[in-house]
């Protein structure tokens, strides 16, 4: 069997309103919240007494999707020094495309967001930048030039 699509990229968080509210902001559209427990949600995460709330956020082309959680039990726990660095191991980013690069990082500055460096240009093709938002989730934002 081949591999469809990628569904969703899941991000543990504290403030899930905060989180939220973020992503709305970038433009991504709610597509459910939800509440699991129970064994069988601990069996998926290989947790025991699992309950965790559930956002599901969506692009508005339909195709691309964050899922944001909160933890209640057990406890999230930080694996990582928070405002971990670009070139550290594992998952850093999600890169989102987007009209106009200054106006969705005025706007997420409004909701908390912060450059992680500054707004570049590459060659006469993307201007590209990161932003850190709530919990410390990274995200790049990528405006296409021509």
């Amino acid at each position: 069997m081949t591999l469809q699509r990628m569904d969703n990229v899941l991000i543990v968080v504290d403030d899930l309103e905060a989180a939220k509210a973020f992503f709305a902001e970038l433009g991504m559209e709610l597509e459910g919240e939800t509440q699991v427990e129970g064994p069988w949600a601990g069996s998926v995460v290989g947790l025991d007494d699992v309950r965790a709330d559930i956002i599901m956020m969506r692009t508005p082309d339909g195709h691309g999707r964050v899922e944001l959680s909160k933890f209640h039990m057990p406890a999230a726990v930080r694996a990582e020094p928070e405002n971990t660095p670009a070139n550290a191991l594992g998952i850093r980013r999600i890169m989102f495309a987007v009209d106009d690069i200054d106006d969705v990082v005025a706007r997420l500055r409004g909701h908390g967001g912060e450059l992680v460096g500054e707004i570049a240009q590459y060659q006469d093709l993307y201007r590209l930048c990161f932003m850190r938002g709530p919990e410390g989730i990274i995200i790049g934002l990528a405006e296409q030039l021509s």
